[in-house]
């Protein structure tokens, strides 16, 4: 109830009339069961904005520290959250990963949309990195269809470290359902994952006109924030 009433009635509205946001594709989401939107990852913003464009509700694996934060700003980062049905993730690896991947089973297995950043973490340029083999093992545990979607000049409206959005028109692109039915029950196939998970953030790049780097996002992130 939280959920439609701040994406209809609060926040909705003015974030539309201010941003103008547009959507391409929205038709190619299942009307119902689990699906998979598989999301480049600009901007804080992109859990707002892509939710805001679709008909369905979806549910992101948020980090654990939005969840934790203290006083005020805190409060209203876990309040946000949680009434958006967001789902609290820990992303240090190792069990931590596996817990990770059987919730978001967890959420394809009750029918709902569930959204995933294959590259792991925001982009902290602007561009495409690769993808983490999580996002694979969804796929093909769950045999759900996965649609890549390019969210558009997010970072334009609040890049890394912004402090509060600029004004600029945003938005978003979803293409059409990727089939890896030739891939069921090879799941633990690291060459499989690798081949799978590198053909979604092949679609994203389609949609999206980024540039591309194959490295992964935390380590582009790492060496722009300590060059040599």
């Amino acid at each position: 109830m939280t959920y439609f009433f701040l994406k209809n009635f609060v926040l909705g509205p003015i974030l539309k009339l201010l941003f103008r946001p547009w959507v391409r594709g929205e038709k190619n989401i299942p009307k119902s069961g689990g699906v998979i939107l598989a999301s480049n990852h600009l901007s804080f913003i992109d859990s707002i904005f892509l939710p805001l464009k679709t008909r369905r509700p979806i549910t992101f694996l948020a980090k654990s520290e939005y969840f934790t934060g203290k006083g005020l700003k805190g409060a209203l980062t876990r309040w946000f959250f949680k009434a958006t049905g967001q789902l609290p993730i820990d992303r240090s690896g190792g069990k931590g990963s596996e817990s990770s991947l059987n919730t978001g089973l967890g959420v394809l297995e009750r029918g709902l949309v569930l959204g995933i950043y294959p590259e792991g973490t925001r982009s902290p340029d602007a561009k495409l990195y690769r993808g983490r083999t999580g996002i694979a093992r969804m796929v093909l545990e769950a045999q759900v269809p996965v649609l890549p979607v390019a969210m558009i000049d997010t970072d334009k409206v609040m890049p890394i470290g912004a402090k509060r959005p600029t004004i600029h028109k945003i938005g978003v692109a979803i293409g059409e359902p990727l089939d890896f039915s030739r891939f069921a029950g090879m799941e633990g196939e690291r060459a499989v994952l690798r081949a799978v998970t590198d053909k979604i953030v092949y679609e994203i790049y389609k949609l999206s006109n980024q540039k591309y780097e194959d490295v992964y996002a935390s380590s582009a992130r790492s060496r722009l924030a300590n060059p040599s």
